[in-house]
């Protein structure tokens, strides 16, 4: 089993193995974690195990070519998307991001360009409309383990032949930032809802309210007039709060209406944005 380092995790940073390793650990599965793939030293451990197909799975880093070229069989990756759509870093926040319909994994044969392998098989399913990025992660994980379980077999026995991926519909997932969490209200209510399921779990949208950091995890665009008294036809500016009651609390956007469900103050617990705002003096306060 190969892996990247321990790197430092949880609030405390404390240096710890990561789920693949623990995992590899229980099963009594020995475990490589070498710093790069580039070294003389990694590519002889990598050569003694004599491998007749290295399998890659989120593994964060490109092989070089003399990890390529190591198995007899190659080296094959489960890749969450529909290639040739979404090669690279993020390709689940970029379908999210994207209002794609649909997402799936590609089982693909490594070669040194970014994601262009040729293709054993895709499998493919609908993206729900409220599905976070975590949530979609976890759903291609299993249909990813699935999907390459049932070509191992013809795979080691030589039988399967990919195909080139076509050269049309090629995009790119970059790799996301922090910064991109930040909520801009000037976007539309559902660009807006997009960026919060795709950065859920990681980096968390986030917007500010009286000088502090408020962070959202779920939300909703909304269509009609706002409610809780305002005029009819009114709209605020962008990020301005309308109304907020049991269901929310809802904020004007560049274009539409987004409804807060779920939010978070600083060193405190992720809560209803009904239960935030009960109490709180927050119409007309701008947000950002």
């Amino acid at each position: 089993m190969l892996t990247q380092p321990d790197r430092p995790a949880g609030r405390g940073r404390t240096v710890a193995a990561g789920p693949v390793k623990r995992l590899a650990q229980d099963l009594g599965i020995p475990v490589l974690q070498p710093l790069t793939l580039k070294t003389d030293a990694a590519q002889s451990e990598l050569r003694a195990l004599r491998p007749d197909l290295i399998v890659v799975v989120a593994y964060g880093l490109l092989l070089p070519p003399e990890v390529l070229a190591l198995p007899r069989l190659g080296c094959v990756n489960v890749h969450a998307s529909l290639l040739p759509r979404w090669r690279g870093a993020s390709p689940i926040q970029a379908a999210i991001l994207a209002g794609d319909a649909e997402t799936g994994v590609s089982i693909m044969q490594l070669e040194a360009g970014l994601d262009t392998g040729p293709v054993y098989a895709t499998a493919r399913f609908g993206i729900g409309a409220d599905e976070t990025a975590g949530e979609l992660e976890a759903r291609l994980a299993r249909l990813g383990a699935e999907t390459l379980g049932s070509l191992l077999e013809p795979l080691l026995a030589g039988q399967l032949v990919p195909r080139p991926q076509p050269a049309d519909g090629v995009t790119y997932a970059r790799r996301i930032s922090k910064a991109e969490a930040r909520i801009d209200w000037r976007e539309s209510a559902i660009a807006i809802a997009r960026r919060v399921r795709a950065f859920n779990p990681w980096p968390v949208a986030e917007t500010s309210l009286d000088g502090l950091q408020l962070r959202c995890f779920a939300c909703q665009p909304l269509a009609g007039e706002p409610r809780g008294g305002e005029t009819p036809g009114a709209a605020g500016v962008p990020g301005q709060v309308l109304a907020s009651d049991a269901l929310g609390i809802e904020v004007q956007t560049g274009a539409g209406r987004l409804r807060l469900r779920t939010v978070q103050l600083p060193g405190r617990q992720r809560i209803a944005a009904a239960d935030f705002a009960r109490g709180r003096p927050l119409l007309g306060k701008v947000l950002g």
